[in-house]
């Protein structure tokens, strides 16, 4: 494919990207709280993290695919990263994803993640102090992506997504569709980068747990008052979330870098904002990291974020 063909391809899949990000306006309230499988939204990487979620134009472990698949296509070589975390109230977390190239052919990789909230009182109005009873919340994601370069500064890249969350009897499963491209101007120049995640259909909960009997007419007496019923739920969204932003390395000397990020993040269940953090590593050895998450989101859950690593 001819340099001039891949630029064009690239400058669409760009276009394609920007235009799925801003076709669903906030329009300016925060919808928190309105679509589901809410675990999507929980970042399996600490250096991301720490650099203030802003790496929408992050590359260079396999990792960054979670914020953007385009970052694939510059994957040095096969990798395979886990991350666990072990929350409050005994919920566990993890992420596992292994990439590996396909010849000539671009970067595939493979991602799944669990979580599990451990065993939980059944209770219920007559019986606050509970039933007796234990039930669990699992969720379960499966993503298969794949990322290439068209030329040595573009890349993009897209992940298909299964998801499902049990809660006790009751299931909600989904699909979805994750969608990136990067543009890296030069070698040590800054680096562009546009993601949409979690972008499908919507979906809501079915299971035993919605079965009830139901009296059609409570007031009438010799009438069949255990019918069998079930509860009807509502389709939600999933939490998607489009992403754009920008990274430019500074070098002092061979071994010592200063690396900062900025990213402006849309999602279809809040507001606007910005985030952006900062790593400078020491002698390719040590990494200090600091950076601001959701700068000017109202009511935000964000803030100040350190972090550091040892290679």
């Amino acid at each position: 494919m001819k340099a001039t063909q891949k630029t064009i391809l690239a400058a669409v899949a760009l276009a394609a990207v920007l235009v799925a990000g801003i076709g669903n306006p906030v329009m300016g309230q925060s919808k928190a709280g309105t679509t589901i499988l809410p675990f999507l939204k929980i970042e399996p990487s600490a250096r991301n993290a720490a650099l203030g979620s802003a790496s929408a134009s992050m590359y260079g472990e396999a990792l960054a695919a979670y914020y953007n698949p385009a970052s694939l296509g510059r994957l040095p070589a096969a990798q395979a990263q886990f991350s666990h975390s072990q929350w409050l109230a005994d919920i566990d977390y993890n992420f596992l994803i292994f990439a590996t190239p396909l010849a000539n052919y671009g970067i595939i990789s493979l991602q799944a993640i669990s979580l599990n909230s451990g065993e939980i009182d059944v209770t219920t109005v007559e019986q606050p102090l509970g039933t007796g009873e234990r039930y669990t919340v699992n969720d379960f994601a499966l993503g298969l992506a794949y990322g290439t370069l068209l030329t040595d500064r573009v890349s993009v890249g897209f992940q298909v997504n299964y998801m499902r969350e049990d809660i006790w009897h009751s299931t909600v499963t989904a699909f979805g569709l994750n969608v990136g491209v990067q543009y890296r101007i030069s070698d040590n120049g800054p680096t562009f980068g546009a993601s949409i995640s979690n972008f499908g259909p919507r979906s809501g909960f079915n299971g035993r747990d919605l079965y009830i009997q139901y009296d059609l007419d409570p007031l009438r007496r010799g009438d069949n008052n255990d019918l069998p019923a079930e509860l009807r739920t509502e389709n939600y969204a999933l939490p998607t979330i489009f992403r754009v932003g920008i990274s430019f390395p500074v070098r002092f000397g061979e071994t010592n870098r200063l690396l900062i990020a900025v990213d402006a993040s849309h999602p279809n269940d809040n507001q606007e904002s910005l985030s952006m953090g900062a790593e400078w590593q020491i002698r390719d050895m040590f990494a200090l990291r600091g950076g601001y998450r959701e700068l000017f989101l109202e009511d935000s859950e964000g803030g100040l974020v350190l972090g550091g690593g040892l290679k």
